[in-house]
């Protein structure tokens, strides 16, 4: 006879699972932030520069900064026209540092 299965312990299993990829992609993204050189700027600026990103429906400008975003990735030199003016030390791995699990 098979043993039954404890869905309550799944269950909590899978809610702990589901906070910890939480967990890590906030601190992903503050690694992210700092990395970029945007936590120089001030918290209203930053919310309202996120904010313009998330609505934007202009796909030229999308695959600019996405562009941008992937050289920053590979490490090459940035354009600081428009952006902090200091080089970061490192780049964050694309997929966010950790191992997967």
């Amino acid at each position: 006879m098979r043993k039954p299965r404890d869905f309550d312990s799944e269950l909590k299993a899978l809610a702990d699972k589901a906070k910890q990829l939480k967990e890590r992609r906030v601190r992903d993204l503050g690694a992210l932030v700092t990395a970029t050189g945007a936590d120089a700027l001030d918290a209203d600026v930053l919310a309202g520069a996120l904010l313009d990103a998330a609505a934007n429906a202009d796909k030229a400008i999308g695959e600019g900064w996405r562009k941008r975003g992937a050289a920053f990735f590979q490490g090459k030199p940035r354009d600081t026209a428009n952006g902090p003016r200091q080089q970061p030390e490192g780049t964050l791995p694309l997929d966010g540092g950790a191992a997967s699990a």
